[in-house]
């Protein structure tokens, strides 16, 4: 590849990044992702991931900090926020640090219950064990812990 074309493949690169973080914080690995399917070399990838990095636009611990908080407004699980922090390739070790820091001041019983009434009352003419069945479900879903979910039902 010559100096001008190498040149030419990190700009694209690095105005392909510029376009994804205005509208919101990405990992790594989703950056490393994008940036293959443009088919950019390694070593262009490498380049822009870490001169990003090091402008600390590109930053995992910050990625998994505000991802947890923002599903959790949603409100969704930690399970299934884990898993989704998971698949976007933050490290475990920084997934449970995001996890702990966002869970501190979070009632999850309280936001369980809170839902399950919501989506009972939902539910009219059916009997009320098909109701906890598919409240049940739907909290599943969403990535909540099954005692949790065990504790909220049981008051349908």
């Amino acid at each position: 590849m010559g100096n001008t074309e190498r040149e030419e493949h990190l700009s694209k690169a690095r105005n392909t990044v510029f376009r994804l973080l205005k509208f919101r914080l990405y990992s790594e690995k989703e950056i490393r992702e994008k940036l293959q399917a443009k088919n950019l070399s390694a070593s262009v990838i490498n380049q822009t991931i870490s001169c990003f990095k090091d402008l600390d636009l590109i930053n995992d611990r910050r990625f998994a900090r505000e991802w947890t908080s923002s599903r959790l407004k949603k409100p969704l699980g930690v399970n299934r926020i884990r898993l989704e922090l998971k698949k976007k390739g933050i490290d475990p070790a920084v997934i449970e640090a995001a996890a702990k820091k966002a869970t501190g001041q979070y009632n999850e019983l309280e936001v369980v219950t809170r839902l399950a009434r919501y989506r009972a009352s939902k539910y009219k003419n059916i009997a009320p064990e098909k109701i906890q069945q598919r409240v049940y479900g739907y909290l599943l879903r969403r990535g909540f812990s099954i005692n949790i979910i065990i504790k909220a039902i049981k008051d349908l």
